[in-house]
């Protein structure tokens, strides 16, 4: 029957009836693929229409999709790609040919998943307990089988094995790296966080990761593959490689891989050539720039703040784990267009590692402004942050609205010269975000 016309911001009140672990306490999750096979079921099997790369992972894994899809674009393949979470609006999530998917085709595609949701409770099926996550991420395997895509490189929402997106065979299945996060759900131990983000490894697919063979995770991925029979791609990188690098590299397997096994290009003056890591050119990796990874902006200071300059460079990362803004912060000191003193703007989320967080930030970071994301539903509180860091010997301050901390984190950077680093969440990313990019000077 014909989908009526709707707009977004309808179907996605419609979509926000059901329930959104990405904005509540996860302790109680439901977890298993059978709403999200039923709803696959029910609209046709799109997830079986297009090629796809699979990719998990602690950290890293929106910025190897993005670099992924660029690559395959440049390749003259029709590619789409599906990110979580988004920082700005739901657009975000769902990228076709490039660019975020036009409105009308994200409603029409959310409403014809949640007719199929609204069947499955009429019929009793598994259906019927599909989540937000299971029908946004149902409606954006709709939309890249209305688009007539090739391939579509797939980010894992939460761990791997139970994750709506397991539904999809990815030829390739990345797993970036394993550190210790949503251990209520996937386990407290990198290995058996492995165990969780390697189920999206199957039967006849290739497995590429920067986890070296004699790494505890490392070694998870390798049992998996010897079970599964899959061949295992490695990076081999140096220590100190930048996050940029490393991501690069590890696409570039990837790519090589696909190449070898007979990918080639289809368009443009390299018509024909296997697929390899030569396609990440620096105007293709500049393509791949994510929102709120490793994003620099120049924030005009108001007149009463300008201590002998106009502006305070202010760094967003949505780093939430130990390792990741570990690498960052080692990262941006790389920079040499931000010194001085770090001015921090956290939030953190109540299942990330805080004291583990902070430890690392109180290496480099000579303030910080604690906050809250707001409508995460699951987020450390301000003071709870900031009486871990004063444990610490830390200075700081506690304040709930991510508007006002920015005042404060402005403030302290104009007295002493220094810049500001907006991390631990990319909801906070996405609450401030605007604001940053709206008095840049």
């Amino acid at each position: 029957m014909p989908q009526p016309a709707c707009d977004l911001s309808t179907a996605l009140s419609r979509l926000d009836q059901l329930t959104n672990w990405e904005r509540k306490p996860r302790g109680e999750m439901r977890v298993g693929l059978e709403p999200m096979l039923d709803l696959m079921h029910r609209l046709g099997d799109p997830h079986r229409s297009f090629r796809a790369i699979h990719v998990a992972g602690t950290k890293g894994k929106g910025s190897v999709c993005a670099l992924t899809e660029a690559g395959l674009l440049q390749a003259g393949w029709r590619v789409g790609r599906y990110a979580s979470p988004h920082v700005d609006r739901v657009n975000e999530r769902v990228s076709v040919l490039g660019k975020e998917v036009e409105d009308d085709a994200l409603a029409k595609a959310i409403m014809q998943v949640l007719d199929s949701y609204e069947s499955a409770k009429e019929a009793a099926t598994a259906g019927e307990d599909a989540t937000w996550f299971d029908v946004i991420t149902a409606a954006a395997f709709v939309v890249f089988r209305d688009a007539g895509l090739n391939w579509v490189v797939v980010e894992v929402g939460l761990g791997g094995r139970l994750d709506s997106t397991n539904v999809v065979f990815g030829e390739v299945a990345i797993v970036t790296n394993i550190g210790l996060e949503h251990t209520e759900i996937l386990g407290t131990t990198r290995e058996a966080i492995a165990r969780e983000k390697v189920g999206i490894l199957k039967t006849g697919a290739t497995l590429a990761t920067t986890l070296a063979a004699e790494d505890a995770a490392g070694r998870v991925l390798q049992q998996r593959a010897d079970e599964l029979g899959c061949d295992v791609l490695r990076t081999d990188l140096a220590g100190d490689a930048t996050i940029a690098e490393t991501n690069i590299a590890l696409v570039g397997l990837v790519f090589d891989h696909l190449g070898r096994k007979g990918e080639c290009v289809l368009e443009g003056e390299a018509k024909g050539q296997p697929i390899g890591p030569w396609l990440l050119q620096p105007d293709v990796v500049a393509k791949a720039r994510l929102p709120g990874r490793m994003e620099r902006f120049d924030f005009s200071l108001p007149p009463a703040l300008r201590k002998g300059r106009e502006t305070v460079p202010l760094m967003m990362d949505g780093a939430h784990v130990p390792f990741n803004i570990e690498a960052v912060l080692r990262d941006i000191a790389r920079l040499s267009d931000v010194s001085g003193k770090c001015i921090a703007l956290v939030a953190l989320a109540s299942d990330k590692d805080a004291p583990g967080f902070l430890a690392v930030l109180s290496r480099h970071a000579s303030y910080a402004v604690f906050t809250e994301a707001s409508g995460s539903g699951r987020a450390h509180t301000a003071s709870e942050l900031g009486e871990i860091w004063q444990s610490m010997g830390m200075a700081g301050d506690a304040e709930p609205d991510p508007h006002k901390a920015l005042d404060l984190a402005l403030e302290k950077a104009s007295d002493g010269g220094g810049w500001i680093l907006v991390t631990g969440s990319l909801y906070l990313v996405g609450a401030l975000r605007n604001t940053v990019s709206g008095t840049i000077g």
